[in-house]
Order: C-alpha cells, then structure tokens, then sequence
C-alpha cells in the first residue's frame, strides 16, 4: 500500500506541480483580462463576452478540483469542505473538463453553420451549450447516486474506465466538428489554429486520461501515485491555456489583436477590400448640391467624412458608420462568399443585434430578418435596413447638417482645395474584433439620436 506523503500529500513534487498550475491559470487569467482592461475593449452581452468568461470558470474549476480531489496538499485533518463528490464528481467533471469542452463543441458547431451551410445556427448558443453539457450532469448524478468514491476519492476500475472513455467522446466530437469544416478558406488561420489546438489538447487529454486512471487504479503504488498526479495537475494546467489560447473562441478578435488594429482601423481593410482613400478630381470640383440624392452625395468621401464628424459630434454616428460598412460590403464580389460572410457577421454584431456597440434604429421585422437570414451571402441581406437608416439620415442628420459649422467648414476646404489633388486618409473605425459565430436572443430598440445645428 501506498504510504507517507504518497497517501496523504505534500510530497515537494505535489508542490511543484499546484505551482505550475496555478502559473497557468494566471497567465490564462491575464491573457483574457489584461488585453480589455489595456486597451478598453468595448464589452457586449453576447457569447463572444461570456464563453470566454465560461472558459476561465470551468478551467478554475478543472485545477482547482484536481487539487483537492487527488489530495496534493496535505491536510491534517478531515474537514466537510473536502468532500470528495464535491470536486472529484460535479467540479471536475460537469463543471470542469465537461464544461471546457462544450464551449469548444459549441463554437465548432457555430463555425459549421456559419461557414459550411452559410446561415446562423438554428439552435442558440445558450441553449446549445447545456444540451452538450447534459451526458456529463446525467454521469455525475449516477456516480453520486451510487457512491463508488473511497475515502482516498478513488472509485476502482469500473467506474473509472467509462469516465475516461466519456472524455475521450467529447475530443471525437470536437475532431467530427473540426473535421466538417477543414475545406472552409478562412481568412484568418481559424482552421489551422483549430487544429493546432486538437493536437495539443488531444495529446494533452490523453496524458491526463492515462495518469487519472493509473492514480485511480494502483493505488497501492507509492512513486506511481505520486507521478501520477503530478503529470494530471500539470497537464491541466496545460490543457486550460491550449484551449483559450487557440482562436476559434474569437477568431479575428485573436488575429486582428489589440495592438494591431492601428494596422487594421476597419474591417474592410483586415478583409482586404480596396479602399485607398484618394479622391479624384471630379469629386473636388464638382460642388456638393443640397438638392441632389442623398445617396449620390455620400459616394463623394469628403462630403461622407464631413457628415460623419458631424454626427459623430452629436452621438448620432451609428447610421453612418453604418452606410459605410454596408457600402464596403458591397465591394466584396458575389463569389468571394467567405469574405461575404465575415463581413456580414461584422456588421450585424455591430449595428443589428440588440446591444451591440453602435445599434442602429431599424425596425423589428427588418431586424428579424437579417438575424434569421438563410443565406449570409445574400446580395440584398442589409438593402432594408439601408433604406431606414437612409430616410433617419434624411431626417434627421442631413437637415441640420446643411445649417451647421461642419457644412461651413467643408465649403471652404472644397473651396482651397477644388484646383488640386488632395489625401483623405481612412477613417479609423473600430473593428468589432468578435467573429465568434455565437448570439442572443434579439430584441428591436427603440432609440433614435437626434442633433440640433449649433446656434
């Protein structure tokens, strides 16, 4: 039998491995948190927030209960806060490494309709995410129904087997999902990345698998208790920081990093859609006319960024950026449906869904209707929404326009400048970074800004 510190813990090998993992949560913590808190991330309330969030809890729970149900910190004595169904059933398992690989199993899923059948997915992230996780509440209830645990948390060969094969079902799963989608051309590694992460995970799994059942089995083996656990914590530990790490839990948000966007200002330009900036003769000397269309007059880009840092002046910007995002939607050709989608899912986490960074005001039919496409390639997908933000912009932001300083000061740049070439560089647009093919339930907002003309 196992005896000493192999049985009771506190070993200095038990030491050095609760230090390497708690590194790699640290480091886990600081790679997801850091980055927001730097560079003042705008936060939304869909899942490409709160997987992420759900990533971090269930990697806690994953270390956190491995350390107390293997018994690496020795304890003189017995108290209730170590129960052993406690961690080594609910904490390790649903709410553990079950609950790690549904949000990977989930993401995976989105990414498959999204990018394979070209539609958001039928079934809603949180509601998909609890069906994943139900084979592993059904398992924990059975163990905790039946009591097999010892007083050392072991539960003998023939319990441990079907856990192990039960999380070796969810890396196939993983790998099936993974697999559907390997001949997507993403424009942003998310595949490459994607497997990348399964082969590190996969390796890393079954080192833990293989040291979870030989802790579980020979227990009467001193150096191979010992060794066991130690290679279970620090694969853990491993394993938490491979899977929030790879890209797939937000995929351009991971590519087009925080301190890259002054490289990429728009999404647009991260997709490659040819935008230089440059305006052409005719556009200086062909004087803007109150009268004309106002879809004609904002294919002139100095009048467009005139109008824009007008309504941007009264918090009433969204519609124009709004114009233009959809306006470079349209550049992306008919064929090039990937780029299609990434900017379709740009925009509609942007402007469309309810809370989103720069909601705009469209109705709640025109809404649905976008959210429910079947088809993200969809030449027409935001022609409605386009048209009520256009007849807002009429009416609301034009009319002041007209009468306001900004209006002033662009007559007189067109007039200094009409006989010349001029630069207008790109205005700089925050990209929403979350291409993470996750929503919530939409509901529409009624809200609409209104500016007066300065007096």
């Amino acid at each position: 039998m196992a005896s000493g510190c192999a049985k009771r813990g506190g070993c200095p090998s038990d030491y050095v491995a609760v230090s390497i993992a708690a590194i790699c949560f640290l480091v886990l913590l600081s790679r997801s948190v850091l980055p927001c808190l730097i560079h003042k991330a705008p936060r939304n309330n869909s899942s490409s927030f709160w997987i992420p969030v759900i990533q971090v809890f269930s990697s806690f729970n994953l270390l956190f209960s491995t350390m107390m149900s293997i018994n690496l910190l020795q304890f003189k004595t017995k108290h209730w806060w170590q129960y052993c169904y406690l961690w080594s059933v609910w904490l390790e398992g649903p709410l553990g490494f079950g609950l790690l690989m549904s949000c990977r199993i989930t993401q995976a899923f989105q990414l498959y309709f999204i990018f394979v059948k070209k539609r958001l997915p039928p079934v809603k992230s949180y509601v998909f995410l609890p069906l994943v996780l139900l084979p592993w509440i059904f398992g924990a209830a059975i163990v905790q129904a039946k009591r097999p645990l010892d007083s050392q948390c072991h539960m003998g060969l023939e319990w441990t087997l079907p856990v192990a094969g039960l999380n070796a079902l969810y890396v196939l799963a993983l790998l099936a999902f993974t697999r559907a989608i390997r001949h997507v051309e993403f424009r942003f590694d998310e595949l490459r990345d994607l497997w990348k992460g399964i082969l590190v995970s996969a390796t890393s799994v079954a080192l833990w698998v293989t040291s979870f059942v030989l802790n579980e089995i020979h227990t009467d083996t001193s150096w191979l208790q010992v060794t066991s656990r130690f290679v279970l914590l620090v694969t853990g530990g491993i394993l938490v920081i491979v899977f929030f790490s790879i890209s797939s839990h937000q995929p351009l948000l991971s590519q087009i990093s925080f301190k890259n966007r002054q490289e990429f200002p728009r999404m647009g330009l991260a997709l490659g859609i040819h935008d230089s900036g440059l305006l052409f003769r005719k556009e200086e000397v062909r004087p803007v006319d109150p009268n004309e269309p106002l879809d004609k007059l904002l294919l002139n880009k100095r009048f467009r960024k005139s109008l824009m840092e007008f309504a941007d002046s009264c918090y009433a910007g969204e519609t124009l950026h709004f114009y233009e995002e959809v306006y470079e939607h349209g550049k992306i050709p008919e064929g090039d449906s990937i780029r299609r989608i990434y900017m379709a899912r740009h925009i509609m986490e942007k402007f469309i869904v309810a809370g989103a960074e720069m909601e705009v005001n469209v109705s709640h039919k025109t809404r649905q209707e976008i959210l429910t496409t079947q088809d993200l390639t969809h030449l027409d997908l935001f022609k409605n929404a386009l048209n009520e933000v256009m007849q807002l912009i009429k009416m609301n932001l034009v009319r002041d326009y007209w009468s306001s300083i900004f209006f002033i000061k662009f007559k007189e740049e067109e007039a200094m400048d009409k006989e010349g070439w001029s630069l207008s560089p790109p205005r700089m647009s925050l990209v929403q970074g979350s291409d993470d093919p996750f929503y919530q339930e939409h509901m529409s907002k009624s809200s609409t800004s209104r500016c007066s003309s300065p007096s």
